[in-house]
């Protein structure tokens, strides 16, 4: 199985605070996951000032009534974003960011060069913005919450004509499934292109999960599939690994008890660390695939096995029978399975009784 790679979300849980960021940078690098992810938007861009915020927002006692206060107080400066970008690298730790408005993904991919990028759930259907993603040149990560199949294959369509790059074909439905459709769009969506199940509730009823989705989407369009999680606990990005997840993406934040919208949803830096180790822990069990003794149990073979024994004492030319014939251990002479090509062949030697039978 090769190495899963692990997503430490940090969202918007610096709570908009510079010196929290760099303290979940921290955090997420002592836990050994592979990158921290942030989220980039211009509040202006990405929401009215009328809209609603989610339910599990309005539980959040913030102080702002609307989602355009929420946001805008979470906003990062593109400066901040340089200083992070600077502080992973010295981290050994790789930089990604969600860009929710095409200001901020122009920055992300043009500004901050960042090879790749993770499409939010909430954006699956926004095809202008899908497909600057396309035209970035990046790999993409694309989360599937909310979403049927149908509304999947219709992103994967755009992301197709984009990753295609062709300028001189006008951007339709029809020409979206033709890149999809054609060879050329199918070979760079498989190079290109990851798609994360998820459940976008938070945190997310385990009989909300459908972790079978994962598998059902990795059949459907032959692509690399992973897992966004937010449930509470580790169970479920463990068991994501278990079956197939190449990318594993989990909220952490550095304390659940802190004001924001989803710090409750999130794992403190201790889980993520027993998450990141059990997910390693899962890699090795997987194993090759090819059924075979292993190594390690090679050396009980012969003890938990048995071999044809003598049931009494058989003399020199006498011949072997379903009387004189049993199985016990050790598994050191002949195997069981020649029991029935062994009836009728002549002793080789005397045989005494209760002994291994070698020829």
């Amino acid at each position: 199985m090769s190495k899963v790679y692990i997503i430490a979300e940090a969202g918007v849980n610096h709570n908009g605070n510079r010196d929290m960021a760099f303290q979940l940078i921290d955090a997420a690098a002592e836990t050994g996951v592979n990158a921290i992810k942030f989220q980039t938007f211009k509040t202006e861009n990405l929401v009215t000032k009328s809209a609603d915020k989610a339910d599990y927002q309005k539980q959040i006692k913030d102080g702002f009534e609307s989602q355009f206060k929420m946001l805008k107080n979470l906003e990062l400066s593109h400066e901040i974003h340089y200083e992070l970008l600077d502080y992973c690298h010295k981290k050994k730790i790789d930089f990604l960011s969600t860009a929710f408005d095409l200001e901020s993904l122009d920055f992300l991919a043009k500004q901050l060069k960042l090879k790749i990028l993770k499409i939010p759930s909430g954006e699956i259907t926004n095809g202008p913005l899908l497909l600057a993603y396309a035209k970035t040149g990046s790999n993409l990560i694309l989360s599937t919450g909310m979403s049927t199949l149908g509304e999947v294959e219709s992103a994967l369509e755009v992301l197709a004509f984009g990753l295609l790059n062709d300028d001189k074909i006008k951007p339709t439905k029809t020409s979206f499934q033709q890149a999809y459709l054609s060879k050329e769009g199918q070979l760079l969506l498989k190079e290109k292109v990851t798609i994360l199940h998820c459940t976008t509730e938070y945190p997310a009823p385990l009989q909300d999960i459908n972790l079978n989705a994962m598998i059902t989407m990795r059949s459907t369009f032959d692509l690399k599939v992973g897992y966004s999680d937010h449930s509470e606990g580790i169970t479920v990005p463990i068991a994501a690994t278990a079956i197939g997840a190449i990318l594993i993406e989990k909220h952490f934040t550095l304390d659940k008890a802190l004001p924001g919208p989803d710090h409750k949803a999130s794992l403190d830096p201790g889980e993520l660390s027993t998450m990141v180790k059990a997910i390693r822990n899962v890699e090795k069990i997987m194993g090759s695939g090819t059924k075979g003794p292993m190594s390690s149990e090679l050396k009980n073979k012969s003890v938990a096995r048995k071999s044809l024994i003598a049931a009494k004492d058989i003399k020199k030319g006498e011949n072997f029978t379903e009387d004189n014939m049993t199985t016990k251990r050790p598994g050191t002479g002949i195997s069981p399975m020649k029991y029935w090509h062994m009836i009728g062949k002549v002793a080789q030697n005397d045989i005494p009784r209760d002994v291994v039978i070698k020829s």
